[in-house]
C-alpha cells in the first residue's frame, strides 16, 4: 500500500491543465465494442480505474494502438466471448465498477452478457437495479448464480425497444440501457434519464456512429434502433471533478493557479457554488484564474440563514465534489451545512478532519456542518487514509494546507481518479513524496 507525505502550509503558483473525464471515459471505452469498425478516443485520463477497464477490453480481445500518451485507437473486431468464463475476467472486472457497463455493448451486439458484481468504492449503497430493469423491459433475461461466483448472466436474445421509467436518474444505469437501445428492435423511450455532460457527449459519440438518439441533454431520451454501427472517433471533455478539486486547493493553500481548457460551459453550477463559498475566480476564455485570496467569506441565504449545498442530479451540484466542498469551507468565514443525499457513508472522511484541527459537527450519515476558522487556526498534519476517492483529495488538499507533515495511505484509491496528482502539483509548488 502506497502513502504520500506531504509537506504542508506552501503556496502553490502556476497553471495546470485537468485530465480526461474520469466519469465519461468509463463509458465511452466501452461503447467501442458496439461496433467491428476502428474507434479512436483523445484525451483518456491515465488513471487507474481506467487503465484496468483498458486491460478488460484487451483481454476480451479489443485490438489497441496507442496514436500518443492521451489517444488510443480501439477495434473490437473479433471479441473473445469464452472470456467471460474465466476466472482472470472475473477478478478483474470485480474490481472495477466501472465495468457493469460493459453489459449495455454486449447485449446490443451479442445478445447475452456476463458480469460478476462489480467494486468501487465504499461509499455506501450502490445499487444496480437500474441497470437490470431497464435490460428488463428492453425484453433481457437476467439471473444472478452465487454458487457459480456471484455472476449476474444476461440473456438478450429478443431485444426491441420499449418504454421506460428509470427508478433513478442512475449516471451508469441510463447509459448501460441507452448502449443496450441502439441496437434493439423498434423505438426506446428513457424516462427520468441522468442528462449529466457524460451522458450528453456519449450521445453524440453514439450518434456519430449511426444510434439515433433524441432529447440528449433532457431527461426524456429517444432511442430508433439500427442493425448496426460504424466507427468514429471522439475526444473527452476535461475532469469537471478536477476542475473543482483545483479551484478548493487554491483557495485553502492561498495559492494563484490557472486550471486551463475547463470548457466552462459545460461545468453547470460548479463555479457558482464555490463562489458562495466567497472564492473569487476569474473567466479567460476556456480557462479559469483563481487568485491567492487570504481570506474568504461563505454567503448566507437571502434571509439570512446558514448557507446549504447539497447534491443532486444534473444540473444539480454533483456528488463526487461535496467532500472538497466541505474541506475548502473549513477555513472559511461562516458555516454551511453540506447535505450528502446519494451515499450514506461518503461524509465519514470528517473524522480525520476533526483530528486536524476543523470544527466539524458530523449530524448524521448524510449531514455535516462546517465552521470555518477564517485562517485563525490552521489545520495540522497527522496520519490519515484515503477511504475512497473524493475524500482522498479532500484529505490531501487538507494536508497541503496544514502546519508540519502529513501522510495519507491507500493512495491508491485517489490514483483511480487523478492522473499523477503528485507531479502535477509538485510542478507547481507542492511537496508531495510518493513512499
Amino acid at each position: 500500500m502506497a502513502s504520500f507525505k506531504i509537506t504542508g502550509d506552501r503556496r502553490l503558483k502556476g497553471s495546470i491543465v485537468p485530465q480526461g473525464a474520469k466519469n465519461e471515459a468509463l463509458q465511452i471505452l466501452c461503447a467501442v465494442l458496439l461496433t467491428k469498425e476502428p474507434v479512436t478516443i483523445h484525451n483518456i485520463p491515465n488513471i487507474r480505474d481506467v487503465n484496468q477497464l483498458i486491460n478488460l477490453l484487451a483481454d476480451l480481445g479489443v485490438r489497441q494502438t496507442k496514436l500518443n500518451e492521451s489517444s488510443i485507437r480501439f477495434e473490437a473486431t473479433d471479441i473473445n466471448l469464452d472470456h467471460l468464463e474465466s476466472e482472470s475476467y472475473k477478478q478483474k472486472a470485480a474490481a472495477l465498477r466501472g465495468s457493469v457497463m460493459l453489459l449495455g455493448p454486449m447485449l446490443a451486439r451479442f445478445r447475452k452478457g456476463r458480469i460478476p458484481r462489480p467494486g468501487g468504492d465504499k461509499i455506501g449503497r450502490r445499487r444496480l437495479d437500474t441497470h437490470f430493469l431497464g435490460f428488463e423491459k428492453l425484453g433481457a433475461q437476467f439471473s444472478y448464480d452465487e454458487e457459480d461466483g456471484g455472476f449476474y448472466k444476461v440473456d438478450a436474445t429478443n431485444l426491441k425497444g420499449a418504454y421506460m421509467l428509470l427508478d433513478e436518474a442512475s449516471v451508469t444505469g441510463t447509459a448501460n440501457v441507452l448502449m443496450a437501445a441502439v441496437m434493439a428492435e423498434g423505438t426506446t423511450t428513457i424516462y427520468n434519464a441522468a442528462c449529466e455532460p457524460y451522458l450528453q457527449q456519449l450521445c453524440k459519440m453514439l450518434n456519430r456512429m449511426g444510434a439515433k438518439i433524441s432529447g440528449i441533454a433532457s431527461n426524456l431520451l429517444v432511442v430508433e434502433g439500427v442493425s448496426q454501427l460504424n466507427g468514429t472517433e471522439h475526444t473527452m471533455l476535461p475532469d469537471m471533478i478536477e476542475i473543482g478539486s483545483f479551484i478548493g486547493l487554491a483557495a485553502m493553500t492561498q495559492s494563484e493557479i490557472t486550471i486551463k481548457d475547463c470548457q466552462i460551459a459545460q461545468l453547470g453550477i460548479i463555479p457558482d457554488v464555490f463562489q458562495r463559498l466567497g472564492i473569487k475566480m476569474e473567466f479567460r476564455g476556456d480557462d479559469i484564474f483563481i487568485p491567492a485570496q487570504e481570506h474568504y467569506r461563505i454567503e448566507n441565504f437571502l434571509d439570512g440563514s446558514t448557507m446549504s449545498v447539497a447534491d443532486a442530479p444534473w444540473p444539480g451540484f454533483t456528488p463526487d465534489l461535496l467532500s472538497i466542498i466541505l474541506v475548502t469551507a473549513t477555513q472559511a468565514q461562516g458555516t454551511v451545512l453540506i447535505h450528502q443525499k446519494m451515499f450514506e457513508s461518503r461524509l465519514f472522511f470528517v473524522d480525520k478532519l476533526i483530528e486536524m484541527g476543523a470544527q466539524i459537527i458530523l449530524c448524521d450519515p448524510h449531514r455535516a456542518t462546517v465552521i470555518g476558522h477564517n485562517r485563525e487556526t490552521q489545520l495540522r498534519g497527522i496520519r490519515m487514509t484515503s477511504p475512497d476517492i473524493r475524500a482522498g483529495v479532500a484529505l490531501l488538499i487538507a494536508a497541503l494546507s496544514a502546519k508540519g507533515v502529513s501522510i495519507i495511505d491507500n493512495i491508491e484509491q485517489i490514483d483511480r481518479g487523478y492522473q499523477n496528482i503528485d507531479g502535477r502539483l509538485n510542478a507547481i509548488g507542492a511537496e508531495i513524496i510518493r513512499l
